[in-house]
């Protein structure tokens, strides 16, 4: 095993646990067409449009920062 790809394994493997909540051990079971799957999922429909300015105003109401 390579180092680059050992530096990369262990980081993927930190953001799978720290976004995902899988264990070393989850992760390294999974194909990576699961980990694609989950990180898709995760990040929402690439496809969808972002919201209008009036849905962008009630989340504002609703959440305001402070």
């Amino acid at each position: 095993m390579s180092e680059r790809f050992a530096e990369a394994a262990v980081r993927l493997a930190g953001i799978a646990g720290l976004w995902f909540g899988w264990s070393p051990d989850a992760f390294w079971r999974a194909t990576p067409a699961e980990l694609a799957a989950v990180a898709k999922a995760a990040g929402g429909d690439a496809g969808t449009a972002p919201p209008d300015s009036g849905t962008l105003a009630r989340l504002m109401e609703a959440f305001p920062d402070g």
